[in-house]
């Protein structure tokens, strides 16, 4: 426990309390004691504020967690982060070198707590070096602080290997998350087999690319029953999968992408770099049964963060690096997702809190009490307009850039502190 956190007593009041995971949403007061949430609505006996925080006007909520965040540079992103509400991130291991090792993950979270900011949680890497070969040793990186095992976005060629790690994985209780994507059917693809590829004469990545590795994905779960995490649908085919596979009972969860509940494959226009994404972005449909999938509970969003230098995305559109900045964006773009598609707040901000929490299995998304008070306090209504300057992370490449945003995260607290506010 930081030091500060044993005289640490703060008092939130007058702010809209919004806990997704307790089905909480009501005006009320919130008390801090030593880095945990002591009390809801009423002050807890004896208690003294060091620092009250007015929150008039403004949503109280578990702080975000992101279930994909690259970090290329860990103090840049991590302030990102918390400046975007979020206050838990779990990081894909292809970083550079690829956590593969154990004393690679304990730098990082070593690092990464020494800052102070958001917490980080690493995916380990599910094969030597993502090379697809040899299993990594699963049991020393969980011991390390790995909280799950992935591929990032590197395959396994050899089934068998894959079959393998589940049957290891399930034997000791892992996780494993798998971005579904076949690599011979998406070789050499950069956007969505449709009509916008066609017409611009850009090479297609089919969705079958997506649903022939969901559906192995599934096959080698069921006869493993391995935890099994897909990350980042992009299809109505893809969502329908797994639908069938929760009905027959397997442990699966997934995720989709923020930029893909609002974006598609228009969205690239005139050979839009910024719009370049992995998996890419898809039809109109697609994009309207990611958001049903959303909506209704089947999957949980992420920033997907990925920040690349400028440079990475001035090159012609199949050359451009993919992906784009997120974690600042998180909150806004889910508050539009959420206004369009007329969902309560309360549906919303869970898939953001408690949903990726409960599938990453922290201690994060809730405000209950005795909890970490790890907490985002932003104004929903206030309008700002994206601009470069905006943005804390290392990476300036969006496709939103320009656009006028609704809602502005004021204050971001991780264990009673505060670490962001404005």
């Amino acid at each position: 426990m930081r030091d500060d956190l044993n005289t640490s007593t703060i008092h939130i009041k007058n702010g809209r309390l919004i806990d997704p995971k307790n089905g909480v949403d009501a005006q009320s007061d919130l008390f801090i004691v030593a880095g945990r949430i002591a009390a809801i609505g009423q002050a807890p006996a004896n208690f003294t504020p060091t620092r009250t925080l007015d929150a008039s006007g403004c949503i109280v909520c578990p702080g975000l967690v992101d279930l994909s965040t690259r970090l290329p540079g860990l103090e840049s992103e991590l302030s990102a982060a918390v400046a975007g509400g979020v206050t838990a991130v779990a990081c894909p291991p292809d970083t550079k070198p690829p956590l593969d090792e154990p004393g690679l993950v304990e730098r990082m979270i070593r690092r990464s707590d020494a800052l102070g900011l958001a917490r980080v949680y690493p995916i380990g890497a599910l094969t030597q070096q993502l090379a697809g070969e040899k299993l990594a040793e699963m049991a020393s990186l969980t011991r390390a602080g790995c909280i799950a095992f992935s591929q990032a976005k590197q395959p396994i060629f050899d089934t068998q290997v894959l079959l393998r790690a589940m049957q290891y994985a399930a034997t000791y209780g892992y996780a494993i998350r798998l971005q579904p994507q076949d690599h011979y059917l998406a070789r050499d693809g950069v956007a969505h087999d449709g009509e916008v590829a066609s017409r611009l004469g850009l090479a297609g990545i089919p969705v079958c690319a997506e649903t022939v590795a969901i559906a192995i994905a599934c096959l080698l779960a069921k006869e493993t029953g391995v935890r099994l995490h897909l990350a980042r649908l992009s299809s109505a085919a893809g969502v329908a999968l797994v639908r069938e596979a929760k009905r027959n009972g397997l442990k699966v969860t997934c995720d989709v992408s923020i930029h893909h509940l609002h974006l598609s494959e228009v969205d690239i226009g005139y050979f839009d770099s910024l719009a370049r994404f992995d998996p890419p972005l898809r039809s109109g449909s697609d994009r309207d049964a990611l958001r049903a999938a959303a909506a209704d509970g089947l999957a949980a969003v992420c920033s997907d963060h990925t920040p690349v230098d400028e440079d990475g995305k001035l090159l012609p559109f199949a050359e451009a690096l993919v992906g784009a900045s997120g974690l600042e964006l998180l909150l806004p773009l889910t508050l539009k997702w959420a206004e369009e598609a007329k969902l309560p707040l309360l549906t919303a901000l869970a898939r953001v809190t408690c949903d990726p929490a409960d599938i990453l299995g922290i201690a994060a998304g809730s405000l209950a009490v005795g909890r970490p008070a790890d907490i985002c306090i932003f104004d929903p209504n206030e309008p700002w307009r994206l601009t470069p300057e905006c943005l804390r992370s290392q990476g300036k490449n969006t496709p939103f850039m320009g656009y006028e945003m609704t809602g502005r995260v004021r204050t971001t607290l991780v264990e009673g502190r505060v670490v962001f506010e404005i």
